[in-house]
C-alpha cells in the first residue's frame, strides 16, 4: 500500500483538507475536500465536528503521516485565537489516532511549491495543478491550501519513510532547477 499524507488546513469555519500520494513515480491527490462548520452557532460544537471529522478521514483513508499549517498573522486576536483551537483540534484528532503530525508555517509550505515564500494562493494552485493529478482541478481555497501543507510535508522528506526517498550523497541544498531536472515526470505542460 503506498504512503499516505494528509494534509490540513485548520480554520474555525471551514477546514480544508487533502490526501497526497505518490504512484509510480506520479504524485496524486486523492481526495481535496473541506470540513465545512460555520452553520454551526457555538465554537466549541465547530471544534468536536472538526476533531471528529478528521478521526473519521484518518479512519478512512489511513495515511501514513500528517501535516498541519500554523496560522501565524491576523489583524483580530480572537479571529487568531479561533484558528489556533482548529489547529489544536485537527492536531489532537491526529495524535488520538497514533499519527505523528508535523506543523508547517504558511511561508514555507509557499516556497516549497514556488520557491517564493510570498507567493499568491492563485500561483500556489497553478503549481499544483501541474504537479499533482488533482480529482478536482476547481478546488477551494482552503483545499487547495490543505493539498499544498501535504506537498510540503512530502518535499520536506517527512512524508515518505527514509527507505523510499530517493536523496543523492552529494547533494546538500537543491533548488527548482534541481527538482525539475530529477523529476520531469512532475511537470505538466508548461
Amino acid at each position: 500500500m503506498p504512503d499516505v499524507i494528509l494534509g490540513i488546513d485548520p480554520g474555525s469555519r471551514n477546514t480544508g483538507y487533502a490526501l497526497l500520494t505518490e504512484e509510480n513515480g506520479k504524485l496524486r491527490a486523492l481526495r481535496c475536500d473541506v470540513i465545512r462548520v460555520a452553520d454551526l452557532e457555538d465554537h466549541s460544537d465547530r471544534l468536536q465536528e472538526i476533531y471528529n471529522r478528521i478521526r473519521k478521514i484518518i479512519r478512512s483513508n489511513k495515511p501514513t503521516s500528517c501535516a498541519v499549517e500554523t496560522p501565524i498573522y491576523g489583524v483580530d486576536p480572537l479571529a487568531m485565537l479561533k484558528l489556533g483551537r482548529a489547529q489544536a483540534a485537527a492536531m489532537l484528532a491526529i495524535k488520538e489516532e497514533g499519527l505523528p503530525v508535523v506543523e508547517y508555517y504558511p511561508k514555507v509550505v509557499k516556497k516549497s511549491i514556488t520557491g517564493n515564500g510570498n507567493a499568491s494562493k492563485e500561483q500556489v494552485a497553478f503549481m499544483l495543478n501541474k504537479m499533482v493529478s488533482l480529482p478536482d482541478e476547481r478546488l477551494s481555497n482552503d483545499a487547495t491550501d490543505a493539498l499544498a501543507v501535504a506537498w510540503c510535508h512530502l518535499m520536506k522528506g517527512s512524508g515518505i519513510p527514509a527507505s523510499k526517498k530517493k536523496t543523492h550523497q552529494n547533494r546538500k541544498k537543491s533548488d527548482w532547477s534541481d527538482f525539475i531536472a530529477d523529476n520531469p515526470d512532475r511537470i505538466k505542460g508548461l
